[in-house]
């Protein structure tokens, strides 16, 4: 029989220390620092992440650990079930002690030196204008439900459009609150609750829409190349590199890498080129172009291209638990979020949704792309949350074969709407 493991530790090793922690969180013994940081939020991610990863049809279709990580720490602040020195380290983790800073500088510089860049070079010319077509569509479907609901333009695309099309939670929602807060100077709380609300509700229509597009196909053949995107046959092709000789070196200096690019594009954010035609251009703006730069002139070697991979990787699929414990503990308004939940906003979820289809499925079709894969690829893996939501709406379409394409969607596609976003931002000061 299978032993079960919560975080790679068997149970018993797992809980023992558990359980000294939660007494000593009750007895107010866990000092406010990085190491009680890691003891309380890692207990409530692992707990509730992988109990979030193991209940079905959550797990496939409402974001599995990381969104009931996220929810039930909201629910456990908000009936104030929480010690208050719980309260506070989480404060210190998610502000204080720049660790989200961190967090989303390793997703970043990560997920785009570990694109493969032959991918992210033909996606430039094949792929990335469907994209751009994708959000035009997004938006301008968001724009007339909000017509309809009276909903001003900039409300629409900040609160609405940005977030549904930001690639998820950990490489999207939450560094676009970061950028908003940067920006504007407003609460980020505020804006990350109706954020996180509206994104979950756009990645269960997004995997609902995936079902939808796999029976129009069926219906229609002509409009689908069954799991081929280019109507040539030949759809982007990725050298596979396998490199597990990884050295605590490599590890080491990725770590430092990271720290490098963030410096350096804070550095040309502040002092450099803080503005451009007077629009104020943010460090993670520049981040992700340097990044950008380093992989498209092969400025990084490939040893570390694969270790900054790998942290991106961990930060992704580990410690994305424990930002959501501290983003339901200290950068959420439940109350606020619950009221996102409405008829009108699900109407204008939708619609976003039907125009991102719409938008990348018409102008692949133009330049030679299957529409049915290029709606999926190109616009619902943007209206998802992340890798996560790219195997629920690949699974649920049938198409895991485009997985390259979605990755380009998730990550490139939620970079260019983090630029976008640090434009829009400008019209709420």
């Amino acid at each position: 029989m299978k032993k079960i493991k919560f975080y790679g530790m068997e149970l018993h090793i797992f809980f023992f220390f558990v359980t000294v922690i939660i007494i000593s969180a009750w007895t107010n013994l866990i000092p406010n620092q990085i190491i009680g940081g890691i003891a309380v939020l890692f207990t409530l991610g692992i707990i509730l992440g992988e109990i979030g990863e193991k209940i079905p049809i959550w797990n496939s279709y409402c974001g599995g650990g990381a969104i009931l990580t996220f929810v039930v720490c909201g629910l456990l602040t908000s009936y104030n079930i929480l010690p208050e020195s719980v309260k506070e380290i989480s404060a210190g983790w998610m502000n204080g002690y720049g660790i989200l800073n961190l967090f989303i500088c390793f997703l970043v510089v990560g997920s785009i030196l570990g694109l493969d860049r032959k991918l992210l070079l033909k996606s430039s010319t094949l792929f990335i204008p469907t994209m751009l077509a994708s959000i035009l569509g997004a938006a301008i479907f968001g724009i007339i439900g909000g017509i309809f609901f009276k909903k001003n333009l900039i409300e629409i695309l900040t609160a609405y459009v940005l977030p549904i099309m930001g690639g998820g939670a950990g490489a999207g929602a939450i560094p676009m609150a970061k950028v908003y807060n940067e920006v504007t100077g407003l609460d980020a709380s505020s804006y990350l609750s109706f954020a996180l609300a509206i994104l979950a509700v756009g990645n269960i229509v997004a995997v609902i829409f995936a079902v939808i597009l796999n029976v129009i196909g069926n219906i229609f053949p002509k409009f689908t190349g069954k799991g081929e995107l280019v109507k040539s046959g030949k759809n982007i092709e990725v050298e596979e590199k396998i490199n597990n000789n990884i050295s605590m070196d490599d590890i080491a200096a990725s770590i430092f890498l990271t720290a490098g690019f963030y410096i350096f594009s804070l550095f040309f954010a502040k002092k450099i080129l803080p503005k451009v035609f007077g629009v104020v251009i943010p460090e993670f703006a520049y981040l992700i172009i340097f990044a950008t730069l380093a992989n498209v002139f092969k400025l990084i070697p490939e040893n570390l291209k694969t270790a900054l991979q790998k942290c991106q990787q961990f930060c992704a699929s580990k410690l994305i638990w424990v930002q959501m414990a501290g983003c339901g503990i200290t950068l959420i308004n439940f109350d606020e979020m619950l009221s996102v939940l409405s008829l009108e906003n699900l109407i204008i979820v939708v619609l976003i949704v039907i125009g991102c289809c719409i938008g990348s499925g018409l102008f692949g079709w133009i330049i030679g792309f299957y529409p049915i894969e290029s709606a999926i690829t190109g616009g619902l893996c943007m209206a998802n949350m992340g890798g996560a939501g790219d195997l629920a709406v690949l699974g649920a379409a049938k198409r895991m074969e485009l997985m390259s394409y979605a990755q380009i969607s998730s990550r490139i596609g939620g970079a260019i709407v983090l630029l976008i976003g640090s434009l829009i931002f400008q019209f709420l000061i």
